[in-house]
């Protein structure tokens, strides 16, 4: 898939500009808030038959929500809105605000420019091996007939990726538990935080909030053990974190340690977490629908010719590049974005005023019945060249478009196909007793509680 530079409509004038309608279902005090809780999914997918622009009310503050795949283009590609709003304010204690997750305009370019050239599509062949080793030993761990915890190898994996290719950490293992339970913990807090904004009511020492700043500066002091390793090192690998430790500013200064430190953060945390997310529902995906199992098999056979998968033959495997499109689309790890106007303008032919916070969802586009033929039915082959055209521009962009976009897009779908061919050429997968794979909504979207028993082929 390939995404486009979209040329929004020229911007209609002032005096024409007409003012989003009030989404249905408010009630007084909360407003929409109520929903937006018990069932956000269906209650983002429901927004589109209020209009393409829509008011919500969060309590006293006024809220847009965009509903159809064009203006999610546009508004992503504007300069008239910048990352805000109540998610990256909710993820600001884990992200800090120097990264390149959170930062905007001048600085955020600078920050591109140091790290892109480890996700270069040329600079991705480089981490084959690792990503192979990580696939491979995922399956050797697992033993026939015993339940696998998806949540955690799906984490355990990803991170130990992360880590190994770009930051060069042998030393990750258990590292790499810790990330795994602080990071389910943070996550959990931070979207309560954004959805239900008590402020200083999350200071007070509840428990609830104690093991949330607990967890919250595990990862901290995780991330400051990794930069100190380093520097202690005198080492110089070509990886991403001597790029940091080596990157100036836009005076020809060293960068500062907390911006290290926070880029070192966006590319464990957030990477990790949405990359895991997208793992266990691959697994599910394996286990509800074996026919594709069995088709992601036989490719990967056809391609090997028997022979253990490697990072060389990802190009080669059609359907399973395509179950794993299709699966981010009916499942995005990242299901919510926010932004913020910047400025008066426009979206849609209505009126956005500056300081605006607008909100759309990736679960709501990418399931919308307007875009999609059986838009709930898994079907790997809509995007085969000869179906995908009929996909509507910006109806999928699981990588976000535009100066947002993912960075480490090419390098995420390399080990997500990867690790889906090993699996599925070694197992069948059966869900078991206690396995919950209902989707759980934080700041990303994974199963409850997915367990599996693997099966030899």
């Amino acid at each position: 898939m390939t995404v486009e530079s979209v040329k929004p409509d020229a911007p209609a004038r002032a005096s024409e500009l007409r003012e989003p309608p009030l989404a249905g279902g408010g009630v007084p005090l909360l407003g929409h808030g109520w929903k937006l809780v018990r069932d956000p999914l269906a209650f983002m997918s429901r927004l589109r038959d209020d209009g393409d622009v829509v008011r919500l009310k969060l309590g006293p503050k006024t809220v847009y929500a965009v509903t159809t795949p064009a203006l999610t283009g546009a508004l992503a590609l504007s300069p008239d809105y910048k990352i805000d709003g109540p998610l990256w304010e909710s993820l600001e204690g884990l992200l800090g605000k120097e990264g390149v997750a959170t930062a905007n305009g001048p600085t955020h370019r600078r920050q591109r420019r140091t790290i892109q050239p480890a996700f270069r599509l040329d600079a991705i062949p480089a981490y084959g091996p690792i990503m192979e080793e990580e696939a491979h030993a995922l399956t050797e761990r697992w033993k026939p007939g015993e339940t696998i915890d998806c949540t955690s190898e799906s984490f355990r994996v990803a991170v130990r990726i992360a880590a190994r290719c770009l930051l060069r950490g042998e030393y990750m293992d258990e590292r790499a538990e810790r990330l795994c339970v602080a990071l389910a913990t943070v996550f959990r807090g931070m979207y309560q935080r954004m959805v239900i904004p008590l402020g200083p009511l999350y200071k007070l020492p509840l428990p609830a909030n104690r093991e949330f700043n607990r967890a919250l500066a595990d990862l901290h002091l995780l991330v400051d053990e990794i930069v100190a390793e380093r520097r202690a090192s005198g080492q110089k690998p070509d990886d991403l974190l001597t790029a940091l430790l080596e990157a100036k500013d836009d005076n020809g200064d060293p960068i500062g340690e907390q911006e290290i430190h926070d880029q070192v953060v966006a590319i464990l945390t957030p990477g990790s977490e949405t990359v895991a997310s997208t793992i266990m529902w691959l697994l599910q995906v394996l286990a509800e629908h074996p026919e594709h199992a069995d088709k992601v098999r036989d490719e990967v056979e056809s391609v090997t010719g028997g022979r253990p998968v490697a990072f060389e033959d990802v190009r080669g495997l059609t359907h399973t590049n395509n179950v794993v499109v299709e699966a981010m689309r009916l499942r995005p790890a990242v299901w919510i974005l926010t932004r913020r106007a910047v400025t008066d303008t426009e979206l849609g032919g209505y009126r956005i005023p500056a300081g605006a916070d607008i909100i759309y969802s990736p679960y709501a586009i990418q399931r919308d019945p307007r875009s999609y033929a059986d838009n709930l039915k898994f079907d790997p082959d809509r995007w085969l060249p000869e179906r995908v055209k009929d996909v509507p521009k910006y109806a999928m962009s699981p990588f976000s478009v535009g100066n947002r976009k993912c960075p480490s897009d090419h390098f995420s779908m390399a080990q997500l196909s990867l690790i889906t061919a090993a699996v599925a050429t070694r197992y069948r997968f059966e869900q078991v007793a206690g396995s919950n794979d209902t989707t759980r909504v934080g700041i990303t979207l994974r199963p409850h509680k997915l367990l599996l028993r693997p099966v030899p082929r």
